[in-house]
Parts: structure tokens; C-alpha cells; sequence
């Protein structure tokens, strides 16, 4: 792979289902993706500028969080609140359960995305295995990436966790290249559970990694970028958004809205009726994580 020619790997994830799980194999070496994925680095420039915020006062904040609830020992009933509030809100969409880790076998990843489908799920959270991207086997990242796509396929949505706080620069645009070539929809910063969450030096990073490989590819797909871990307040919401994510992860969701909207209604109302501090969610909104 002399020259860089993400069309050429993205080609190799066919979108029909009924393509063969034992066809998904990488088309390139582990040093023909090393070429490629130089070329894609060198490709990339990260912009400071800001990207448009919605409004923090509009619907269109709230169509941005993911509302969740990622430990394991939690009720029934705390899922129904959890959905309640989302309907209530209208957030993008719930998270629940907790994300696989790192390491899980392909095979068990496989089997979770299997019964989320069956489930119901239209969304799904995936963790990269961030010790072989790592140890620079692509191959093997980029077969588990498209083994996983085949079997949820669009317009199922795929969210490819990269566990930023635990990789380099180098690292973070192979992730995203390789998540761009197995046809993903987001990439996104962490789990929440390792290191720290999302910062806006990785935010901005992995934005400019979708628009370069957006023209790379030419497949006229573009990836977005997902923020996730130690977002609590509309003034880290508005950072990630105004950094290059399209979606945030976040259990403090109701009171970042919340936040939002008195936010709005303050600048609009006159100084002596902007006394006073806003006060949490109350018992019925339950923060579980921060993540």
C-alpha cells in the first residue's frame, strides 16, 4: 500500500449482513497499514476553533447526551427512571450496562452485539482492543472492528471507544483511521472507568481524524466524535460541543439540560432577576456515574 487509499479498506466491510463473518479479513499487512496510517497522520490538522454549539436553552442540547446508567448492580426500576427521564428530556438516546473491557474475545464481543440486536438496541458502545492497537497489530484491530460492523450493520449505529487517557497522539488517529475504514459512526473518547474521561485536546483531535479521513475515504460518510467521562455541568457540555463532539456521554444529563435552560432564561431576564443559584435535580433524578 504505497499510497494512502482508505476507499481501498473500506471497501473490505461490505454494508450487506449476509456477507461471510470468515471473509472479514484485513486486505493489508501490519506494514502496509503503517504506511497508510503515516500518510493519514500527516494529513491531519487540528483547528482551535470552535465548532457550533446548539443553544443551551434549545431541545437541540438535550439531542446530544446520551443518557446513562453504566453500573452492573443497579434495579429494574432505576433502568425504567432512566428511560423516563430520556423520554422527558428527549435525549439522544439511554446507555446502559456496563461497557466490555479492552481485552474481551472477539468472540464474546460478538455474542454481546448479537443479543443487544436481538434486544432492541439501535445503538451500540464498543470498546477497541487498545493493547493491540497498541502493539500495532491493525490487522487484528481492523478484522474485530469489521467482523463487528458485519453483524450491525446500518442503520444500527456503531460508537467505537477508543480509551483515549491511555494512548498517544499516534495512537488516537490509528484508532479513528481504522474505525473510519470498518464503516463507523462515532468515535469516542472513553468508557469512564480507565484513566481520565474526555479532554478537549483529544476532542479536537479525533474531530479533525473524521474530517480528514472523510475525504480520504470518499465514501461520503463522516464519522462524528462521541466525548464521554467528567462531563457533570453545562460548562463542560458546551467545551466538548464547542471542541468537535456531536455527542456526549453523560449520567448528568437532566441537570446539564436543567442548567442549561436557566442559563437561557437568565440572559434573556433583567440583572435583579438573575440573583440566586440554580439547585440540583431533585431525589426522583438519581446521578448514578459520572460517565
Amino acid at each position: 500500500m504505497a499510497t494512502a487509499n482508505l476507499a481501498g479498506a473500506a471497501a473490505a466491510v461490505p454494508d450487506q449482513e449476509s456477507a461471510a463473518a470468515h471473509n472479514v479479513e484485513s486486505r493489508y499487512t501490519n506494514a502496509e497499514w503503517t504506511r497508510f496510517l503515516s500518510e493519514v497522520e500527516k494529513g491531519i490538522k487540528v483547528s482551535e476553533e470552535p465548532c457550533p454549539c446548539p443553544d443551551v436553552g434549545s431541545p437541540a442540547l438535550a439531542k446530544t447526551i446520551d443518557h446513562t446508567l453504566l453500573k452492573l448492580d443497579v434495579r429494574p426500576i432505576q433502568f425504567d427512571e432512566l428511560c423516563s427521564e430520556a423520554r422527558v428530556d428527549g435525549f439522544a438516546s439511554t446507555q446502559e450496562e456496563g461497557h466490555q473491557d479492552a481485552e474481551s474475545a472477539a468472540d464474546w464481543k460478538n455474542r454481546e452485539t448479537k443479543q443487544s440486536l436481538e434486544a432492541g438496541a439501535e445503538e451500540l458502545d464498543v470498546v477497541i482492543n487498545y493493547e493491540d492497537l497498541k502493539a500495532q497489530d491493525y490487522s487484528k484491530v481492523y478484522k474485530e472492528l469489521a467482523t463487528l460492523r458485519m453483524q450491525a450493520p446500518h442503520p444500527v449505529m456503531l460508537k467505537l471507544i477508543l480509551e483515549t487517557s491511555q494512548l498517544d497522539r499516534s495512537q488516537i488517529i490509528a484508532g479513528c483511521a481504522l474505525a473510519a475504514a470498518a464503516h463507523y459512526d462515532f468515535v469516542k473518547t472513553s468508557t469512564g472507568f480507565k484513566g481520565h474521561g474526555a479532554t478537549i485536546e483529544h476532542v479536537r483531535l479525533m474531530k479533525a481524524c473524521c474530517d480528514n479521513v472523510s475525504v480520504v475515504n470518499g465514501t461520503g460518510r463522516t464519522m462524528r466524535v462521541k466525548a464521554s467521562g467528567g462531563i457533570r455541568t453545562i460548562e463542560d457540555a458546551v467545551k466538548m460541543l464547542e471542541a468537535g463532539a456531536s455527542r456526549l456521554g453523560t449520567s448528568g444529563g437532566v441537570w446539564i439540560v436543567k442548567e442549561g435552560r436557566e442559563q437561557a432564561e437568565r440572559s434573556q431576564s433583567p440583572p435583579s432577576a438573575r440573583e440566586g443559584s440554580s439547585t440540583r435535580p431533585g431525589l426522583t433524578t438519581r446521578l448514578f456515574t459520572d460517565y
